[in-house]
């Protein structure tokens, strides 16, 4: 017992790690910017304020929003989704697995559930014990189920999900901000210090060359890392605004929800303007600020049917609380204010969120989904 303790909190010691690279070189570069070339090296006042100025803003923007996105605790499935202690102990007791599913039918026929597996069973976590909401999924770094997740990700120490997925997609966005800004400033120094003149003869030498201090290396250095961080994020949030606009998570992306007449990867969608509006909120004065706005409370979702059927375009927009597992209509609680707004008075969705989508998603975060576990 004492061992499988000591390499648990090893591994939560080494899963920080990551957080504190991204941490030392944001300090550095900190100290690279403001003190190496504003205050040593450019020599323009008013080019110095103007650079410090844009410089803490994009600084300030991109802590805040990292710093959210790690210490905003993931969201877990409330109470109801777990089974009662009476229906908990037949669950264990029993074998067969058809007779497993015919409790959990039981137990969750007045859920808000419209998701299944591929084999159009209750999605159960084993690990957590509760009925799996739509949209959760088990992070098995963090152990636990997570409401909307979206992966595991190692560089901010937390699984991304509901609760901090507007803060994950700022991050990435003040991240390229703040790259960028530091490699297009600093790239008239760095020219001008990668072509510093060594020769001895005064009149071969150009006027404008910078003493060559020390200052000249983390100059060098502050351009080479922001350029390359820049290349590097910009495929990634890229990618993450068109799961956005999609609607879709890292997960469904990879595997596409399984709904009652099977599996559907724009199950959730609602159009574009709808679906930046469930992440992002109604207020746009909000959008870039990283504070919780997104819409609903993740466990339901306002959701389309889309008909299989090529020569029956006609769509039905319906919550997943409207119907229980068993199809049937049953009493459950109405959507969230929020989620009523999104879905509107429209009878049918705009040609917009119809789209047929031929995109097939990157595997740049195959290795953070596989941690994800189906029960």
């Amino acid at each position: 017992m004492a061992p499988s303790h000591v390499l648990r909190c090893c591994q939560r010691v080494l899963a920080w790690i990551p957080v504190v690279f991204i941490a030392l070189v944001v300090c550095w570069s900190y100290y690279a910017y403001v003190v190496e070339l504003c205050i040593f090296t450019i020599k323009n006042p008013g080019e110095k304020i103007v650079y410090m100025v844009i410089f803490h803003l994009s600084f300030i923007m991109f802590v805040w929003s990292y710093w959210k996105t790690i210490f905003t605790t993931p969201t877990n499935p409330s109470k109801e989704f777990s089974l009662s202690k009476s229906d908990k102990e037949q669950y264990e007791r029993e074998e067969r697995p058809e007779s497993q599913q015919e409790i959990l039918r039981r137990a969750a026929k007045d859920l808000p559930l419209y998701t299944r597996t591929g084999t159009g069973a209750i999605r159960y976590c084993d690990r957590c014990q509760v009925i799996k909401p739509d949209r959760c999924h088990h992070c098995s770094a963090c152990d636990m189920c997570v409401l909307k997740m979206d992966h595991h990700c190692p560089w901010v120490n937390n699984c991304v999900g509901f609760s901090n997925y507007k803060y994950f997609i700022l991050f990435l966005g003040y991240s390229l901000v703040y790259c960028l800004f530091i490699a297009a400033t600093v790239l008239q120094y760095f020219i001008k210090f990668w072509t510093l003149c060594r020769r001895k003869s005064a009149e071969n030498c150009p006027k404008n060359d910078l003493p060559d201090t020390h200052a000249k290396f983390h100059v060098l250095f502050l351009f080479f890392v922001a350029a390359m961080f820049f290349i590097s994020i910009l495929s990634l949030f890229s990618y993450h605004v068109w799961l956005v606009g999609k609607n879709r998570s890292t997960i469904e992306a990879f595997r596409a929800p399984v709904f009652r007449n099977g599996p559907d990867k724009n199950g959730f969608s609602l159009g574009f303007v709808k679906n930046v509006k469930e992440v992002f909120g109604d207020e746009k004065k909000y959008w870039l600020l990283p504070v919780f706005t997104s819409l609903g409370d993740g466990v339901t979702y306002p959701t389309r049917l889309v008909n299989l059927d090529p020569e029956q375009p006609a769509l039905d927009i319906q919550p997943e609380s409207a119907k229980s597992v068993d199809g049937q209509c049953h009493p459950t609680r109405p959507l969230s204010e929020s989620q009523n707004r999104l879905l509107g008075n429209d009878p049918h969705l705009t040609e917009d969120s119809l789209d047929a989508d031929s995109h097939k998603t990157a595997g740049g975060q195959g290795a953070s989904v596989l941690m994800e576990s189906e029960s």
